[in-house]
């Protein structure tokens, strides 16, 4: 079965067991929302610890979360750095013209003309749109936004993607 992140727990919150976590889920509302199944994998630990959201709530940069059966902080203190994920089956269907970034990463870039640019190592979020680090085998990566102006062609079964480059984008 193969897992996806969706946070880090940092720290506990306060004596009533809930926990600070650093989200890394464009869909928080959804994978923290109240009797959602989530996996808990601990550094040291082979088998993941399953749990089940019993609260969410964000504060300042944060999402704060309760589990059921987890009522204080000794019984969360143990899950500090631990990595939240979900399994494949729990992904959603995302719109047309949406992908996970673990469909993205890994992807080989071209250009329209054929010119094979490297592949997608890291997904930037910038607010406005994503911008996807593109690495060469030899050379600096290059920077390419994700916006229909440039990208033209996502082929996830294939890993291509094909992009058209405004003037100056590859210099």
């Amino acid at each position: 079965m193969q897992w996806f992140n969706v946070g880090k727990i940092v720290n506990t919150h306060g004596i009533r067991g809930e926990v600070r976590v650093i989200s890394r889920t464009d869909f928080p509302e959804e994978r923290y929302a109240v009797g959602n199944k989530l996996a808990l994998f601990l550094p040291n630990e082979k088998k993941p610890l399953p749990l089940t959201v019993a609260s969410h709530r964000r504060h300042k940069n944060f999402d704060l979360l309760t589990f059921e059966g987890h009522t204080n902080i000794n019984d969360v203190e143990k899950y500090r750095d631990g990595i939240l994920k979900v399994s494949e089956e729990q992904l959603g269907d995302l719109e047309e013209g949406e992908f996970y970034y673990h469909e993205i990463i890994g992807c080989t870039v071209y250009t329209d003309t054929g010119v094979d640019l490297g592949k997608v190592t890291e997904i930037l979020e910038t607010g406005s749109n994503d911008v996807w680090t593109v690495t060469p085998e030899k050379g600096k990566p290059h920077y390419i936004p994700y916006i229909a102006d440039v990208v033209k062609v996502v082929d996830i079964e294939e890993k291509k993607i094909i992009i058209e480059p405004l003037e100056g984008l590859l210099s």
